[in-house]
C-alpha cells in the first residue's frame, strides 16, 4: 500500500488536493470577495463544522471591514447524505439589511444549502451570498446560486480540510478522496 494513504476508522483515503493548491484557490476567492464586496459592510455565516477551516483562512485574507458568525447544521451520516438537515445552533446575529455571505465547505445536494438559504430570508438581509470552496455538480438535485466557487470536484467522497467521516479526518490539511481497494 502507499504510504500516503491515509486511514480513517475503515476507510482507506488517497491523496486528492495539496495544501498549496487549497491555499491558492482561498487566495483567490478572497481576493474576489476583497474586489465586490469592500464597502458593503458584510456578515459571513460559515457552516460548521465542515467549514471551519475555509471559513477561517477566508476570513484572515479580507481586507475590509466584516463580521463572522457560524451556524450549525447536521445533514450527512457516514459517507452519504441523509436528505435531510437539522438546525443545531441558531443565528446570533441581526441580519436585517445586511448582504450575508455563506460560506461552505461543499455543495453537493444542494440541499443543505437550500435549506440554509430560505431560513435567512427570514431574517430579511439585503443580499445573500454563496461562497463554497468545493462544488460536486454532478450531486446536485437542488440548484442553487453559486456566486463563489474554488473547485469542480466528481462525486467521490473525500475528506480533510474541515470535511470528515464520522467526525475524523477534519483536520487534515489536504483533502483526500476514498478509495474501495486499500491495495490503491
Amino acid at each position: 500500500m502507499e504510504s500516503n494513504i491515509v486511514q480513517v476508522h475503515d476507510r482507506y483515503y488517497k491523496p486528492f488536493i495539496k495544501e498549496d493548491d487549497i491555499q491558492k484557490e482561498v487566495s483567490r476567492l478572497a481576493g474576489e470577495k476583497n474586489t465586490d464586496l469592500a464597502g458593503k459592510d458584510p456578515i459571513f455565516l460559515g457552516i460548521h463544522n465542515g467549514a471551519i477551516m475555509f471559513a477561517s483562512d477566508q476570513y484572515k485574507q479580507l481586507r475590509f471591514p466584516c463580521q463572522i458568525t457560524f451556524l450549525k447544521l447536521a445533514s450527512y451520516s457516514g459517507t452519504e447524505s441523509t436528505g435531510s438537515v437539522k438546525q443545531l445552533i441558531g443565528i446570533n446575529r441581526d441580519l436585517k439589511d445586511r448582504v450575508v455571505v455563506v460560506l461552505e465547505d461543499i455543495v453537493d445536494t444542494g440541499v443543505t444549502l437550500e435549506t440554509i438559504i430560505r431560513q435567512l430570508r427570514g431574517y430579511e438581509p439585503e443580499e445573500i451570498r454563496v461562497a463554497t470552496f468545493l462544488h460536486k455538480p454532478d450531486a446536485t438535485v437542488k440548484e442553487v446560486k453559486l456566486d463563489y466557487v474554488g473547485m469542480e470536484i466528481p462525486n467521490d467522497f473525500i475528506l480533510g480540510y474541515g470535511l470528515d467521516y464520522n467526525g475524523y479526518g477534519r483536520n487534515f490539511r489536504e483533502i483526500y478522496q476514498l478509495v474501495e481497494d486499500k491495495g490503491k
